[in-house]
This record gives structure tokens, sequence and C-alpha cells, in this order.
């Protein structure tokens, strides 16, 4: 299963050739941008393989590469390396990775997980029997996030179970092992998990509104530079994921798509998308960005990111990282602001000017 996944993934997630870019595209700059499989992201794929991308690159006189890894973490250490652009990641895991590194990342938010990443226990279907248990996850990520606020639910401390460091590409593999008891993941590796019988979800990010939520990540610099590219990247998403969120005639099709680029079937793929929000409407993103739980979640990241020393060398204190809101304000030192909302291309957008 897992080979012809892969092989499904890959041929889905085809590299643009460049030899069918018209020859003043060399004079085109070029954005690459890095992403792993997860439900609510599967539509960069289909923009690729039927047109949209390229359309909304034309618009914009800008080469989009759609760049896929197999694994999330890499994906954003090759984005804090300088190796991508941009990237999709989660909230959780901009403070960890980029900010870590002081890669200085404006975001745009595109969707949020309503119960796809989840805990999951073997043989045992309470919270409260997490107590003890060795949780395999991808430690210090967002999962671990999701650990943490789930422990905390359940009044138990994150000493009560101990970490096991997992690469999301083996979950599926290590929940199989007789010596993995409870995990961490999300879609399309929960419904795969879940077939097994004795899978049961004891928590999942439905149980924290709003707070794993992902985002377009963007380097500052390279968007200072060319400004157009947040405008064309939204742009393929909304006219995206306005047919995965619409009914259209169309929309069988793409989901069937979408379906067979994660191993599932269009009944499976629609499944998985009950467990997330996608912002197919920029005003929802946009009011989504601006509300005072956004403003929380971001605080409440940071500091599960300060306590597990994740926010650099020398940060003595989790105000020391700027965070500058759509509307201006900046938590933390204003000095050092390393995370940014863009509020110009969402108004734009949810204006119907892009």
């Amino acid at each position: 299963m897992k080979l012809r996944l892969m092989a499904t993934l890959l041929a889905f997630a085809t590299i643009l050739q460049v030899g069918a870019l018209p020859a003043s595209a060399a004079d085109k700059p070029t954005f690459k941008l890095g992403w792993v499989v997860f439900t609510p992201w599967m539509p960069w794929g289909y923009a690729q393989q039927s047109g949209i991308l390229k359309k909304w690159a034309d618009k914009y006189n800008v080469n989009i590469e759609l760049v896929q890894l197999n694994d999330y973490v890499e994906s954003l250490n090759q984005y804090s390396a300088g190796g991508l652009d941009g990237v999709l990641g989660s909230i959780a895991d901009v403070y960890s990775i980029p900010v870590a590194n002081g890669v200085d990342t404006t975001i745009f938010p595109i969707d949020y997980s309503n119960g796809a990443d989840a805990i999951i226990l073997k043989g045992k279907d309470k919270l409260a029997d997490l107590k003890g248990q060795t949780v395999n996850l991808v430690e210090f990520s967002v999962s671990h996030y999701l650990l943490d606020r789930a422990l905390e639910s359940a009044n138990l401390k994150p000493d009560d179970v101990k970490r096991v460091n997992t690469s999301d590409a083996d979950f599926v593999a290590a929940y199989k092992s007789p010596d993995v008891s409870a995990i961490v993941a999300w879609n399309p590796q929960v419904e795969q998990i879940q077939k097994s019988g004795d899978a049961h979800i004891v928590f999942d990010s439905s149980k924290i509104d709003g707070e794993i939520f992902e985002s377009v990540l963007i380097r500052t610099s390279k968007l200072k530079e060319n400004p157009d590219i947040a405008k064309a990247l939204l742009g393929v998403w909304y006219e995206t994921t306005s047919i995965i969120n619409g009914a259209s005639p169309e929309r069988a099709n793409v989901i069937k798509a979408l379906a067979t680029a994660s191993a599932t079937d269009p009944a499976g793929y629609e499944q998985q998308l009950k467990s997330v929000v996608i912002f197919s409407s920029p005003k929802d993103a946009l009011a989504f960005a601006e509300r005072p739980q956004t403003k929380e979640t971001l605080v409440r990241v940071r500091d599960f990111a300060y306590r597990y020393n994740l926010l650099g060398k020398g940060v003595k204190d989790a105000n020391a990282i700027g965070i500058e809101l759509p509307g201006g304000e900046v938590v933390g030192d204003p000095k050092n602001v390393l995370l940014r909302f863009d509020r110009s291309v969402l108004a734009l957008a949810a204006a119907g000017k892009l």
C-alpha cells in the first residue's frame, strides 16, 4: 500500500516541465513552494495538474514550482535553510523551525484542522488511558502541541507519557508494530490507521477550535522582492478550493482526483474533508486571522515552543520574538518581528481584486 501510495503521489505532483514554458520564462522569477500529503493540502497538486497553477503564475509573471516532499519536518527544514521560498505549515511548526532559525516569515491562513489531527490508542478508548503510554509522534511539532493540549484537558502532565519521535511517512507502518500502543497522526494516515479494528481516537483537533491552523509560509524577504507572488498563490488556492467547497458539475471529478492521490475513494476523501475547514473565501480567511482567538492561539503556541526551548539559542523570554498581527499590533519584541500576517493581500482577494 505504501509503495502504491507513493507512486500515485509522485505522479500526481509532477513538477512543471521547464520545456513546456515559453522562452520568456527564463526572465520570470521562480518561486519554489514545498508541500506534503495532508487532506486540506491536496488541492495544490490538483491545481498544478489542471493548469490552475500555471494560469495564476502567468497572470503575475512568475514561475511557481511545487516541490512535494515525503517528510513534513524536512519540508520545513528545507524552507528554513533556503532551499524553498515557501512551504505549507501548521502554526505550531512555524515557531519551532523557521522562527527558531531566524527566518522572517509571512503567513497566509488557508485552513484549520477540525479533527484531521488525532491521538489514537490501540485497544483502549479513553483519554485518561494516555497516562503511562509511549506515544509515537513527530516530536516538537503540531502533533506534540496537540498531545500537550490533550494531556492538559485530562489533568495530566507532559511527563505522564513517553514520546518517541516518528516521521509522518512512517505513521501507518509504525502503528502496525506490536510495540506501538499510541500515536498522534493526521489525515489521510488517520483514516488508514482507523481501518484497524483496535484503533480508537481519544482526542482530536476539533476539541481545540481553530488552534491548529495551516498557512502558506513565505519568506518575508522574498515577498518584498515580488509582492505579486502572494497574489498568485492565493489566486490558485481560492479558485481550486471554491470548486471543492462548491456544487459545480466539475466538483465530482476534482474529488475523484484528490481521492486517488490520497489512496482512498471519493467517499473516503469526502469523510476526510469533514475533519478540516478549508478557506475557499478570502473573507473567511481574513475574519479568522483577525479574530481574538487567533491572537490567543499565537501566544499559546509561542509559549509551547519556548517551554521546549524551540525558539532558538539564547532566547530567554518568549516575548523576545515579535509577532505582527493583521491589524499591525505587535505581540512581543517589535525590534525582532519574525512572524507576520499580511492583511493587504487577503483584503484585495476579499474585494475580488486579485
